[in-house]
């Protein structure tokens, strides 16, 4: 897809604000329970911000082809699930 498909610049994985918040807790229950820290609300949301500016974009588009793929294999399985013969 071009920049002018997806609107222009660059594309930017967003959370609604509730899985933000979510997401954040669950990174600093995370980081207590693997490295018995406290890690504080500003560096969750800097760790947070890190991860969707460089691994969500990857992760999103497999997903995208993964449900492509899926898709198309439905797709073209139809006749063989759904045709019906004709007398």
């Amino acid at each position: 897809m071009s920049e002018a498909e997806r609107g222009g610049g660059r594309m930017r994985i967003r959370l609604s604000p509730e899985r933000r918040v979510e997401t954040l807790n669950s990174l600093q229950s995370f980081w207590r329970e693997e490295f018995d820290e406290e890690m504080s609300e500003f560096r969750a949301e800097r760790v947070l911000d890190f991860i969707l500016r460089s691994v969500g974009p990857p992760l999103y588009n497999q997903a995208v082809a993964d449900t492509r793929g899926f898709i198309l294999r439905k797709l073209e399985d139809l006749d063989g699930e759904l045709y019906e013969p004709q007398e």
